[in-house]
């Protein structure tokens, strides 16, 4: 460490300055991997990649599976850190005891707290995470920002005054702005469940409700649509999509498929069989029949299957581990870090923006002096 380096950091007042390469919020990241590959995919571009700390947004209309997803997160959260703890803000009441469970989620490692504005959300969360350490671990959730009041709202209410509250995005925008640096510096992940609404246009998009303010500090927000999985006219489950609109690791606008049947619920294997067919490491020998390939030797991997075969643990740890399809998603998903400046080094580089710089010059020079001719030649009256 240089002296003038030392001397910054021992004059500073905020007690968590460090230098980069050794400070804390830019180590390796405590990586929660879920049990549904494509989900960690949606989180950070990679099958065992997951969720890490800071603001997940999960927006979408009403029966979008949001709350389910913020769950299965939550359980595999707890089930990794065996002494973790769930703050559980809710303003719906739409999730049953029984619905936590179903995630695998033990209820009694879960502080169940209910909200009716989004300033008792803001005083008492701020005072949480101002008592939390680095070490605690503990993960949030709040279902849902989305459906929250303003207490002005409440109170125009209250005074049988019908007008329009015009703080709601402002106090909205007020807590995530708070809220946002704790969760770093705490190494804590929060989930926040949110509405969306479609835009006026001619051609109409899905928008984040509650204003920019939380567009601003999240770390990745979903935008989740679902198609109906239909067999004849009988309704088997639902295919989400994920529209990923928003990452710092993934790249925007990637459409991320997970299927869900009322009978078995998550399909955890459902979303990486297009993804396989794209990439050449399934082929269709036949119309509805399908087999593991490899693309590097180009040898059969399995025998020929049926979609519904292809869901199982077998199937995929087959391709997995015989060859590069984890690092073909990967690649597909994640957004590449690289120099800023391209070749910046590169001698051939420095030579052409060099005759660059020449050319430029010149024709600035040509220009002047066409400019010059112009003045000269004028008429005067």
């Amino acid at each position: 460490m240089s002296s003038v380096l030392e001397k910054l950091k021992k004059n500073c007042r905020i007690k968590e300055a460090d230098v980069l390469a050794d400070s804390d919020f830019y180590s390796e990241k405590d990586v929660t991997s879920t049990s549904v590959p494509m989900v960690n995919v949606a989180l950070s571009g990679s099958i065992d990649g997951g969720l890490t700390s800071g603001l997940t947004v999960l927006a979408g209309p009403s029966k979008h599976f949001k709350t389910s997803f913020a769950l299965l997160m939550a359980g595999a959260y707890l089930k990794k850190h065996t002494d973790a703890c769930l703050m559980f803000y809710d303003s719906e009441f739409g999730s049953p005891q029984q619905y936590f469970e179903s995630f695998g989620i033990d209820t009694s490692r879960v502080l169940h707290i209910p909200i009716k504005n989004i300033e008792e959300l803001k005083f008492d969360i701020v005072n949480q995470l101002e008592q939390m350490d680095r070490k605690d671990k503990v993960i949030i959730v709040i279902d849902s920002v989305g459906n929250l009041a303003s207490k002005k709202e409440l109170e125009d209410a209250m005074n049988e005054k019908s007008v329009a509250d015009m703080t709601r995005a402002k106090a909205l925008k007020g807590l995530f702005r708070m809220v946002t640096p704790y969760l770093t510096m705490k190494n804590i992940p929060l989930l926040a469940i949110n509405h969306t609404y479609q835009t006026q246009e001619m051609f109409s998009k899905a928008v984040v409700s509650g204003g920019t303010g939380i567009m601003y500090s999240a770390d990745n927000v979903w935008i989740i649509g679902r198609q109906q999985d239909k067999e004849g006219t009988e309704i088997q489950g639902y295919h989400f999509i994920i529209n990923v609109e928003k990452s710092r690791f993934v790249k925007e606008k990637s459409k991320i498929p997970i299927s869900v049947s009322w009978e078995g619920g998550v399909q955890k294997w459902s979303g990486l069989l297009d993804i396989a067919i794209e990439g050449g490491f399934v082929v269709k020998p036949k119309n509805g029949w399908y087999v593991a390939y490899d693309p590097a030797t180009k040898t059969e991997l399995t025998g020929n299957l049926r979609a519904a075969q292809t869901l199982t643990k077998e199937f995929w740890e087959t391709i997995f581990t015989k060859t590069t399809f984890a690092s073909h998603i990967k690649q597909k998903y994640t957004i590449g870090l690289r120099d800023m400046i391209d070749g910046g080094s590169d001698p051939v580089v420095k030579e052409i923006l060099a005759v660059q710089s020449v050319l430029i010059s010149r024709a600035m020079v040509d220009k002047q002096v066409q400019i010059q001719r112009i003045y000269s030649c004028r008429v005067v009256f």
